[in-house]
């Protein structure tokens, strides 16, 4: 058995945010005569040479394949991006082990679906992937994307709700060949990732682009997260969104996104706002339901249009996100008293949406892939491959 190289179990657990006490404990090590910690430190310091067991079990905890551990020495960190899109209030981008395994997996499921494409002889690249530039003016680039995705504003917003406004968006996408998934952590609530660490990824690749939307923001904003996502697939630019809206390329993304969901025309119906603070967030309440967009977006819009400055934008969004944060505790209680809840399978397919379920089936239909890969794509054990690609 090849030799594991001690700084690689080091390395590997600090990427995977854990202490030294945390990791002993969830590998379960120690014993009467010597404590985990102990028994960590001596696998970390080459006193001692794990065994092929533990290093599966290394693997999972630390979200690591298992190739991993038998490098000669630590990967060099590899860039995210520098794509980011939360206005800045003071925070640095916190560069979390819990998102960087969040972009691994969704670079392996990339990997396995365009690989699955090219088995069925399905891979045509996308030209449209790359084909617009920042040089741009952002009505022509919001008109190009509109064009090709065949979106109408007034359908968008005569749905019922933000959910089917979002299905709606979401369905339009996946039939131009782009893969949306909702992922907001790592399979537990536990591992749930803020909306201050990202909202969303882009994987602006030509065979089978990926976009994650951070499903523990608030619906009324993944719409226009996959918009601004979907800029960046337009753009070439894969990366990350969530910390800094003042970088060029996050400014461009995110006025696309706004201009396909709120025409700046629209915005003349606000300019007469204000009044008292109360009256100002009505206003804002009442224009932004109307047209299936959140709260934040006007705020933003207004800030860009220089109707209110820094420190109302601050003060308005900050109430909008203790207001979306209250119902969201209120609904929580109410989900928790009530009876049973929605089909495992159903939740998991809205999760990963119906274009990548399909592509699934097909290919364990035609045995091009197995069920632990389908697992892996799928987000699911292998045993919950063939339910969740059968759910209605």
């Amino acid at each position: 058995m090849p030799q594991v190289n001690p700084h690689i179990l080091v390395w590997a657990r600090e990427a995977a945010g854990l202490g030294i006490d945390e990791a002993a404990r969830t590998l379960q090590l120690g014993g009467a005569r010597q404590s985990g910690t102990e028994a960590l430190q001596a696998y970390e310091q080459g006193t001692k040479a794990p065994s092929r067991p533990l290093l599966l079990k290394m693997a999972k905890v630390y979200r690591r394949p298992l190739l991993t551990f038998y490098l000669q020495h630590p990967p060099v960190k590899s860039e995210r991006g520098e794509d980011f899109r939360t206005l800045p209030g003071g925070r640095e981008f916190e560069s979390a082990p819990k998102l960087d395994a969040l972009v691994r997996d969704v670079f392996v499921r990339q990997r396995l679906v365009r690989s699955i494409l090219e088995d069925t002889d399905e891979a045509q690249p996308l030209n449209f992937v790359g084909s617009i530039t920042l040089a741009q003016p952002v009505e022509h680039a919001a008109k190009v994307i509109c064009d090709r995705l065949s979106f109408d504003l007034e359908e968008f917003r005569r749905k019922k709700s933000v959910d089917e406004s979002f299905n709606y968006l979401r369905g339009l996408t996946e039939k131009l060949g782009v893969f949306v998934l909702l992922i907001g952590n790592l399979g537990t609530h536990h591992t749930a990732l803020s909306t201050d660490i990202f909202r969303g990824f882009a994987l602006a690749e030509k065979i089978a682009p990926f976009i994650v939307v951070n499903d523990q923001d608030a619906k009324v904003a993944w719409s226009f997260t996959l918009l601004h996502e979907l800029a960046h697939v337009w753009l070439g630019r894969t990366g990350l969104s969530g910390a800094d809206f003042e970088q060029k390329i996050e400014q461009f993304c995110n006025d696309i996104a706004s201009e396909m969901l709120l025409p700046e025309a629209e915005m003349d119906e606000l300019r007469q706002l204000g009044g008292e603070r109360h009256e100002v967030i009505s206003a804002i309440s009442d224009f932004a339901s109307r047209r299936k967009v959140s709260r934040a977006l006007v705020a933003y819009r207004l800030l860009k249009r220089r109707q209110i400055d820094r420190t109302q934008w601050s003060d308005l969004t900050g109430e909008f996100r203790r207001s979306w944060e209250a119902e969201r505790a209120k609904k929580k209680e109410q989900a928790a008293d009530a009876a049973g809840g929605p089909n495992y399978y159903v939740v998991k397919r809205h999760r990963v949406g119906n274009a990548l379920v399909e592509v699934t089936r097909r290919a364990i239909a035609e045995g091009f892939v197995t069920p632990t890969k389908a697992g892996r794509i799928l987000g699911v054990r292998p045993t919950n491959v063939q339910a969740l690609v059968g759910a209605a």
